[in-house]
């Protein structure tokens, strides 16, 4: 099965659609980090990082990871945890996954980059929350109860195509 991103703020599954958001500049085949893109292509997902409190039983054959607040993902193009799960380093640019607003109390990585991570080429590409469908850095959002829904549906197999 695979999830289909179109039209900018589409999210297919199945006979499921759901709005959605994406990067502010669009989609690209040539991301670079920070140029507000979304990346164009096929992608494996990654495990769902939570936060347990919130979301105490969710229903879902992705791997689970609870969030802690030493958690970030690196977006440091000089460290050699680029484009990876770390533990929070004054001294290595990253983007907090235990945050105060709600966008990353549930979030799937999209391999985008992630096997072998290429320098400047982007990071931090998640399915995460949003509450106004406000267009992101580069990364696909739902709301809420889609995104409940959507993890009800989805497995380790899925893919995600963005068009």
């Amino acid at each position: 099965m695979q999830i289909i991103i179109k039209n900018k703020d589409t999210l297919l599954f199945d006979e499921f659609k759901f709005k959605c958001s994406i990067g502010k500049k669009g989609v690209t085949l040539n991301k670079k980090e920070g140029d507000f893109k979304t990346p164009k292509g096929t992608f494996s997902i990654g495990p769902l990082y939570y936060r347990k409190k919130r979301y105490p039983k969710l229903k879902t054959k992705l791997l689970q990871i609870p969030i802690q607040k030493n958690m970030g993902w690196c977006d440091d193009v000089k460290s050699k945890h680029y484009n990876k799960l770390i533990k929070i380093n004054k001294k290595i640019r990253h983007e907090k996954m235990f945050r105060r607003d709600e966008n990353y109390d549930l979030v799937v990585v999209i391999n985008y980059n992630t096997k072998k991570p290429v320098k400047n080429k982007g990071s931090a590409i998640f399915l995460h929350l949003t509450n106004n469908y406000k267009k992101t850095l580069g990364c696909i959002s739902l709301k809420k109860r889609d995104m409940l829904i959507l993890l009800k549906l989805i497995d380790r197999k899925t893919i995600i195509k963005i068009l």
